[in-house]
């Protein structure tokens, strides 16, 4: 859980603890949970950018059974670009990526379908441009147990358009760090300011997933997304399976984005950071 989670939560968990405490002290019945067994899904994720495109295809695991990532290599996938009248074909490669090195064009309109056995899903996007991001860089502030590392990242919106949504991941060299989904109701003057703590000034406090050591690089990437991409994010980070991206005779998880991604990078040097 992230630093900021914990000083939000404190008070709440304490309680909750106490609630739990007492329950589990005065009962001591086994309960047998029962899970409703259903048939796995497919999930399809599926990714354009101005490099190209990149699909993966694998099936939910079974409640109780370790969970199975293998990617799906005898589909049918096809990209369509509907401005342009561009129909593509991908092919899977040896990571069992179904993928494509033609790039999207910006505000161009794409569909995604994705044909297995006898079942056939698709999906929209349109393809927004790069945004622009203007700075990012570290501050530590004093919170009660430590000074904390807090990344800040200031980017582009536009101020003629209303209801503009972004997608920002970090991650710490090469791998995902933390995600965060922003609505442009936060802009100001035409900039979007991200915010979020890092790692403690005490390393041994610090846990390893929230660590950030001398010399680790933090890539920023942000992504301007559909509404309905920004309502799926909000929901995987609750948990929850999200809206329905892929219409098809069946339900289909995951989700179908074209966007032209913009990224920053910045070395992490504690003792180059300054104190607010």
């Amino acid at each position: 859980m992230k630093l900021k989670e914990i000083a939000r939560r404190s008070c709440a968990g304490a309680m909750l603890g106490s609630v739990l405490l007492s329950l589990l002290t005065s009962c001591e019945k086994e309960l047998d949970f029962k899970y409703h067994e259903i048939e796995p899904l497919t999930v399809i994720e599926g990714t354009l950018t101005e490099e190209g495109a990149r699909v993966s295809i694998t099936m939910t695991t079974p409640m109780g059974e370790p969970m199975d990532r293998t990617r799906i290599t005898d589909a049918e996938v096809i990209l369509k670009d509907l401005t342009a009248g561009y129909v593509e074909k991908l092919r899977a490669d040896e990571e069992g990526y179904f993928v494509s090195h033609s790039g999207g064009k910006d505000w161009h309109d794409y569909s995604l379908t994705v044909m297995y056995g006898d079942e056939t899903w698709t999906a929209k996007s349109t393809m927004f441009p790069k945004t622009e991001i203007i700075s990012a860089g570290f501050s530590w502030i004093k919170m009660p147990y430590d000074h904390v590392a807090v990344l800040q990242v200031l980017y582009a919106d536009d101020p003629t358009t209303k209801g503009d949504s972004y997608w920002i991941r970090v991650y710490r060299n090469g791998e995902i760090y933390s995600w965060a989904e922003q609505q442009d109701w936060t802009s100001r003057d035409g900039v979007m300011n991200f915010v979020t703590m890092t790692t403690r000034q005490d390393v041994d406090e610090e846990d390893e997933e929230d660590l950030l050591v001398d010399g680790d690089e933090v890539t920023v990437n942000i992504c301007r997304i559909s509404s309905g991409m920004r309502e799926y994010i909000e929901a995987i980070g609750n948990d929850s399976n999200g809206p329905m991206m892929f219409t098809g005779t069946h339900r289909c998880l995951g989700y179908f984005m074209a966007s032209a991604p913009a990224e920053i990078t910045v070395v992490f040097h504690p003792e180059d950071i300054a104190y607010q």
